[in-house]
């Protein structure tokens, strides 16, 4: 489950979470379905958070110069 989670965007992983929310907020899933849905949401949310982390650090990394310019950092 995590390895095709690596791959999806912030966006795709976004979109299912809103998904899996709207189902179980249905209230029409079985339990086991419903708990399947919950990892799944869970798993997301986190792929998500880290997607946003690695989003913020980068932009951290970008320094204003005392002329205006922009300039990166190492995130080292």
């Amino acid at each position: 489950m995590t390895d095709d989670l690596s791959k999806l965007s912030f966006e795709d992983a976004l979109a299912q979470l809103e998904e899996i929310v709207r189902q179980l907020e249905g209230g029409q899933l079985r339990l086991q379905d419903a708990i399947a849905s919950y990892e799944r949401g869970a798993a997301l949310r986190r792929h998500c958070d880290s997607k946003l982390s690695e989003a913020e650090a980068r932009i951290q990394a970008i320094i204003q110069r005392a002329d205006g310019t922009l300039e990166t950092s190492s995130m080292d």
